[in-house]
């Protein structure tokens, strides 16, 4: 009898837990607008896939190092 309840509390935390993932689950699946998200929407031009804007980044950050490596080192005077 007291292995019958335990399976059935069991088993009701397993739903409960099942349920509250599921829930949780649906709400992570909404798009949010990237203007609504505080950043600039893309414009019309912008590259749409996402092999496309992985390429754009890592070409701003190649850029970037690019014009930091291009700055003289500041050296103490020691």
């Amino acid at each position: 009898m007291r292995t019958g309840f335990g399976l059935i509390g069991l088993l009701l935390a397993l739903a409960l837990v099942a349920v509250l993932v599921k829930k949780q689950m649906g709400a992570t699946r909404v798009a949010v607008p990237p203007a609504v998200q505080g950043l600039p929407a893309p414009a019309a031009g912008a590259a749409s896939t996402v092999r496309a804007q992985s390429q754009q980044v890592q070409q701003q950050v190649k850029q970037q190092m690019d014009a930091l490596m291009q700055q003289p080192r500041t050296l103490p005077e020691d």
